[in-house]
């Protein structure tokens, strides 16, 4: 007898941008993370709400970092790639060379990150037309997507930036022209951010109503008028000098890219879940909610027919899960305002020092003295008299209103670690409150949901996840891959080299789950009164600011 002899393992590369750092990764064709790399990249906020980026730098860092995960792989087993970004806006002149999106006229600064709030005066007279377009974004417009920018540009940089613009690209279209020299545009990027519709593409009275109708003018040539599905190839592949930056080989297949927290999605939400005895088991995909907690967190939904949800984006066709409709809710800030409330506590550099001490991170030192201090009683119960509302960098969703603060109710004159471990803690209760308040909207309006798939940074955190199973009511699947979004990205590239017949097959092959955290139903009421607490909180927030406006 001769043994049969086994084909060579396929690898793609997915390269994925978040807000702060690059990473990359070498996925095989069964979903493995064989290598990892990452590399910081820069932010200027040259003033508050003002947040920019460089993309040389990125790019440098994409290929940096691409370098070092295919180092030593035979290049003829690398069969695609595929790239994801933060939503924000890239701006280049006619020569593709970076323009200023500052005041300071620094070229090099040409990005308006995702998170950066500028242009609120912009987004509240686009709000303030009532368009039909709207109706697909939750019924009002968010500051993060990308209209408002480019308003912002016309009137503040005419001169020195919108009349030299040649091209405004989502980050990661960007990408995919830096490596293919195609300036076509994912349709991920421009339904979820520029208000394209997927069957009637753009609409040339909404861009005249809010003033921008100089993009009309050239055909939508600025902002893109070659669409192509998420996965689908890209051009002809890597280009010889892109090729030669990444170290990869020319003409690799390139897929049109995702939004980061699209790919997230993508790598998680469509994993087989046989034998873990889930409620979406046996299930279509409709009954599964995505989560992609990272700096910021969202929550993606799909469904067979258009949801629309009040206060929610979408609903977006195609922009995920080729033939589904999407629908995206969000956080503004969660890692970040974690890290913002931890840091910005006097009893930080006690925290710092003794972490240090024991050579564990700073949150899993918390965890570990918060299960110190419970005694007898569960942890998430320690902040009975302890509420924060988490929204301080404004609300994304259900209730869009970028203008409401954060809050923290039952504070203290205590200024010791205990008291740090218990804002932290009320802190990742109140983002997981923010969760629920966002599923009870989708579901509200039609969305069936029985199970979170999570995946992101703050997945790693057994806090964070069992508040939310704890909270929501609702099972929690992590993904096998802690960078889920790297392998959506991979996915992407696998698609792209034609090596699988659809997003989904690749989907049910390379995405793979982990472990499985069952909510302590238990804990119910206790959460369900947390709940009405948290309600409450934004009720005396809208209260005093009216009675303040009075003035």
């Amino acid at each position: 007898m001769h043994s049969k002899k086994q084909a060579p393992v396929k690898y793609y590369v997915g390269i994925d941008v978040g807000s702060a750092s690059v990473r990359a990764a070498l996925v095989d064709e069964f979903g493995t993370v064989v290598a990892h790399a990452d590399q910081p990249i820069q932010i200027w906020e040259p003033q508050p709400d003002h947040y920019e980026q460089s993309s040389a730098d990125i790019w440098a860092a994409c290929c940096s970092v691409t370098k070092k995960v295919v180092c030593g792989v035979d290049a003829s087993r690398i069969r695609g790639v595929g790239f994801d970004a933060t939503c924000s806006l890239v701006v280049v002149d006619k020569q593709f060379q970076p323009l200023a999106v500052n005041c300071e006229g620094q070229n090099y600064r040409n990005v308006i990150m995702w998170m950066d709030h500028r242009a609120v005066s912009q987004v509240e007279r686009i709000n303030a037309t009532q368009h039909r377009v709207l109706s697909y974004v939750g019924g009002v417009m968010s500051v993060e997507m990308q209209p408002p920018k480019l308003l912002w540009i016309k009137e503040n940089l005419k001169e020195s930036c919108w009349q030299k613009a040649g091209y405004f690209f989502d980050l990661p279209d960007f990408l995919s022209w830096k490596a293919t020299g195609v300036t076509a545009r994912s349709l991920c990027t421009v339904v979820c951010k520029w208000t394209y519709t997927s069957d009637g593409g753009w609409d040339d009275s909404f861009w005249k109503m809010i003033g921008l109708e100089d993009l009309v003018k050239d055909k939508y040539e600025k902002i893109g008028n070659h669409v192509l599905s998420p996965g689908e190839s890209v051009g002809k592949g890597l280009t010889p000098e892109a090729a030669k930056d990444l170290g990869l080989p020319e003409g690799i297949a390139v897929a049109a890219s995702l939004i980061d927290a699209h790919a997230g999605g993508l790598g998680v939400i469509g994993a087989d879940v046989k034998g873990h005895n889930l409620p979406c088991e046996n299930q279509p995909i409709t009954s599964r909610v995505a989560m992609i907690c990272g700096t910021s967190s969202c929550h993606m939904g799909v469904s067979e027919k258009p949801i629309f949800v009040p206060g929610v984006w979408g609903p977006y066709f195609s922009a995920m899960v080729p033939g589904l409709w999407l629908n995206e809710g969000g956080q503004s800030a969660t890692g970040k305002l974690i890290d913002h409330v931890v840091r910005g506590h006097v009893a930080f550099p006690e925290l710092q020092s003794k972490a240090a001490a024991s050579a564990h991170s700073i949150y899993t030192y918390l965890n570990s003295h918060l299960d110190l201090i419970k005694k007898s009683l569960p942890v998430g119960f320690l902040t009975v008299d302890l509420h924060v509302w988490p929204d301080f960098h404004g609300n994304r969703s259900p209730l869009t209103d970028l203008t409401l603060k954060g809050m923290v109710v039952g504070l203290t004159l205590s200024r010791g670690l205990d008291e740090l471990a218990l804002i932290y803690l009320a802190t990742i209760q109140a983002i997981a409150l923010g969760t629920r308040h966002i599923l009870e909207a989708m579901e509200a309006a039609g969305h069936r949901i029985n199970t979170l798939f999570l995946c992101g940074g703050l997945s790693k955190n057994p806090l964070f996840v069992q508040m939310h199973a704890d909270i929501t009511g609702k099972p929690v699947v992590l993904s096998k891959e802690v960078e889920s979004v790297l392998v959506g990205a991979a996915i992407l590239g696998a698609c792209a080299s034609g090596d699988f017949a659809s997003i989904q097959e690749a989907m049910a092959k390379m995405g793979k789950i982990g472990r499985v955290v069952q909510p302590n139903h238990e804990h119910k009421r206790f959460y369900d009164k947390k709940y009405e607490v948290f309600l409450k909180l934004v009720e005396h927030q809208r209260e005093y600011r009216s009675i303040m406006n009075s003035c």
